[in-house]
């Protein structure tokens, strides 16, 4: 389907999406493309539209269609009260790894000069919130992608975040080193899951959502090395899967983890394990 011609305000822009992409999509890609804020979309549709401004709009409004994410389109996502920049070489950031960070918070809350761990770092979302709620903490972001290294180390700047930042494959950047905690958010989809094939996962970096059959190839990595990278009473926190929680549970258990448990997200859903190093 065609699209007419460029609008020149902000009510024919917004017109103009109807019936294409989500309403609030289509005012979050507005908003951007014309430097204005929610208000002004409302209160002023008759408000002139730069004729650089409509063509990004309509670029923008033409790929969402096509299914490309918002996040993507403008470059920004929003997470724990802070805009992250990102791009198709990072995960989008999404509202139930807000736990996650809660949860590495409150581990280490004890210790006056925490050392923190993120594995598989994407943009540096979970790495860079942990630091700026805890400035005196260490913090150390890896992954094995120099895109997402690269976003992670710019939103940290950006941020005014204390992130020491390092390419690698989960622990090989700091085979001599322990942590207060460990977190991640790896991959956890079965490779062969066909939500892979639909919505925004289609856009995203694979090699950041699937992890072998049942999608604990990585996890199983991460738990089997983590206690030659904790200090004695440190915490393992790892994201997963809805339908993940048990078996996570199991190879935490397995490898000397005591007070494994599971805690559910905003939903209800069991969305962080993990559990702690005797010490």
């Amino acid at each position: 389907m065609s699209l007419p011609a460029l609008p020149s305000t902000l009510g024919e822009a917004l017109d103009l999406a109807r019936g294409r992409i989500d309403r609030i999509d289509a005012r979050v890609l507005l908003r951007e493309a014309a430097g204005v804020n929610t208000t002004t979309l409302a209160a002023y549709p008759e408000r002139s539209l730069s004729l650089d401004a409509a063509h990004l709009y309509v670029d923008w409004l033409q790929r969402r269609e096509q299914g490309e994410p918002v996040a993507y389109l403008t470059g920004e996502r929003e997470f724990f009260g802070r805009l992250f920049r990102v791009n198709p070489a990072t995960l989008i950031p999404r509202p139930e790894t807000e736990l996650l960070v809660e949860l590495a918070i409150a581990a280490v809350e004890d210790f006056a000069t925490p050392s923190l761990l993120d594995l598989g770092t994407g943009s540096g979302i979970i790495a860079i919130s942990i630091a700026l709620e805890r400035p005196e903490a260490q913090v150390t972001a890896i992954d094995f992608s120099p895109g997402a290294i690269e976003v992670a180390a710019t939103n940290a700047l950006a941020q005014g975040a204390k992130v020491r930042c390092l390419l690698g494959s989960w622990y090989q950047p700091v085979e001599d080193e322990r942590f207060h905690c460990i977190v991640s958010n790896p991959p956890y989809i079965a490779e062969h899951d066909p939500h892979l094939a639909q919505g925004d996962l289609r856009f995203e970096p694979i090699s950041a959502l699937a992890s072998g059959a049942n999608g604990l190839d990585d996890i199983r990595q991460i738990i089997a090395k983590a206690g030659q990278h904790l200090l004695p009473g440190g915490s393992l926190l790892l994201e997963h899967g809805y339908d993940q929680a048990a078996a996570v549970r199991e190879l935490l258990e397995a490898q000397g983890f005591v007070a494994v448990h599971s805690w559910e997200d905003l939903s209800g859903i069991e969305r962080v394990s993990g559990g702690r190093m005797p010490g």
